[in-house]
């Protein structure tokens, strides 16, 4: 399963259709200048024990929501990566377009190391001041030498891009208009598992398409988006809805639809919107400064159940566990480590891991937060300053060598130099086999095992130690591939 910005890009060639669809996802927000009347909204929501009633919603929101088209070129190395997209997850239209490349230099000889592919993008986003402002998504307008925004009632206007943040995926545009009616935006206020939204976009081109669902969940961490507190919900999204608006039933949008999580690239009932309080900040910096700055914590994070809530003696499964800590980062000079429980944020209570992200992605560089932390077993206050722009790279550590035995269920030993280049010279235990508690947690041969509730190992020893004085739950941090993650283990 994958998470896929939600609008694909459209080749002008047909040998171009074989470069990679990005996805085109918008992102909105209100700005804060004088605005004409929003959209109208109905008085009040439906009654909770019938069916809402969206055609008024819809008839008065539909105006505020237009089509966005794009005109451009894109390099494409002729080798196996495509030009600006090393190290970036590639898509199965990535892998399609290399064959060709190579394809055609088999049979027809060698080829300048890139190609300008002429490509075209489809995209939805919607008017947020009533002199031609626009929000959309910045994959919308990447690499586009042209933008061309349609209207409902069929005018079409050239766009000027003002700025964009590929880090939040929020652009903001301009076209020359005036009186046109601006989305209404919803004030800052919780979001309830279970409201009803509306989501109108183009869906593979369909124009003013409406879709309906309820918000599946609140403040949700999606892999790579640590920054964000994503909205989930079940209202059908396509590539080409990016940059639609998540409607409540006051007629308010909630959020900007963003992304899919899918098998097939398709709608499969998992949408992400980017919150309309998150995206506003983005988009009032862009139009003050043209530029965005980013608050940054420096940790990888995740949820805590029950059994993680037992190993790290807490009296309940709450807060974000600390995966992992950047080095140099504003949260080791704090002094967090991995295995520390973040349970409040400046008094605000953290629930889930999503809860920090959003306490984060709210704040600016330079600010300070009170972090309520659980310790090894107590609660501790430390105060982290928010730094600015990339995280720096994590430290590279020394393998210690050991041997083999088991408690938990596995089977260990030291790292190699080859394992330890492998595991990009991180410190730990590498797993031979796993049985028992481990297999039954999930715990995988090849795995890295790099500390156990809380606490670095680097011995065997160390590992039987700990293993002997377990009561009925331990949480191993295991790290697979590039990923780190707390696997709760359940002993009796």
């Amino acid at each position: 399963m994958k998470l896929t910005p939600c609008a694909p890009t459209r080749p002008a060639s047909t040998q171009a259709w074989l470069v990679a669809t990005g996805v085109l996802c918008a992102l909105g927000a209100p700005l804060g200048q004088a605005q004409t009347t929003p959209a109208a909204a109905p008085a009040a929501a439906a009654a909770p024990s019938a069916f809402p009633d969206m055609t008024s919603i819809v008839a008065k929101f539909a105006p505020t929501v237009v089509n966005i088209s794009v005109r451009g070129t894109r390099k494409v190395s002729t080798n196996t990566e495509l030009a600006g997209d090393t190290g970036a997850q590639r898509s199965q239209e990535d892998d399609a377009m290399n064959n060709f490349l190579r394809e055609f230099q088999l049979r027809f000889g060698g080829l300048p190391p890139q190609l300008q592919m002429p490509v075209r993008g489809e995209g939805t986003g919607f008017i947020v001041r009533s002199d031609g402002l626009i929000l959309t998504n910045a994959h919308v307008v990447s690499d586009a030498e042209e933008v061309v925004v349609k209207l409902t009632d069929r005018r079409e206007f050239l766009a000027k891009v003002l700025g964009t943040d590929k880090v939040s995926d929020i652009a903001v545009l301009k076209i020359e208009a005036s009186n046109l009616t601006v989305a209404s935006l919803a004030p800052t206020a919780p979001l309830h598992v279970g409201e009803w939204v509306l989501a109108i976009g183009s869906p593979f081109g369909f124009e003013s398409t409406v879709t309906a669902g309820v918000i599946s969940a609140t403040r949700r961490t999606l892999p790579g988006d640590g920054s964000i507190p994503f909205i989930q919900t079940d209202a059908a999204v396509n590539p080409g809805n990016s940059g639609g608006p998540l409607i409540n039933m006051r007629g308010e949008v909630v959020g900007i639809n963003s992304q899919i999580y899918s098998r097939s690239g398709g709608y499969q009932g998992l949408s992400f919107a980017i919150p309309i309080d998150v995206a506003q900040r983005i988009a009032q910096q862009i139009l003050r400064t043209g530029t965005v700055r980013h608050a940054k914590l420096g940790v990888a994070v995740q949820e805590v159940d029950q059994t993680l809530a037992e190993s790290f003696k807490l009296d309940r499964s709450a807060g974000a566990l600390i995966v992992e800590v950047v080095n140099d980062s504003a949260a080791q000079k704090a002094g967090l480590v991995s295995g520390d429980v973040v349970l409040a944020v400046n008094g605000r209570p953290v629930e889930m891991a999503g809860d920090l992200s959003a306490h984060v992605s709210m704040s600016q560089p330079g600010d300070q937060l009170e972090l309520e932390v659980w310790h090894l077993g107590a609660r501790k206050t430390l105060h982290a300053r928010l730094e600015d722009g990339k995280a720096p790279t994590l430290p590279a550590t020394q393998a210690v060598v050991t041997n083999p035995t088991g408690r938990f269920g596995l089977a260990l030993h030291a790292q190699k130099p080859d394992d330890k280049r492998e595991a990009g010279a991180v410190t730990g235990l590498l797993i031979d086999s796993v049985s028992g508690p481990a297999e039954r947690a999930g715990v995988q041969p090849g795995d890295l095992l790099l500390a156990i509730d809380g606490v670095p190992v680097t011995t065997v020893a160390q590992v039987g130690a700990i293993a002997a004085r377990a009561n009925k739950s331990a949480a191993l941090l295991v790290q697979r591939g590039g990923m780190k993650i707390y696997v709760p283990l359940r002993l009796g």
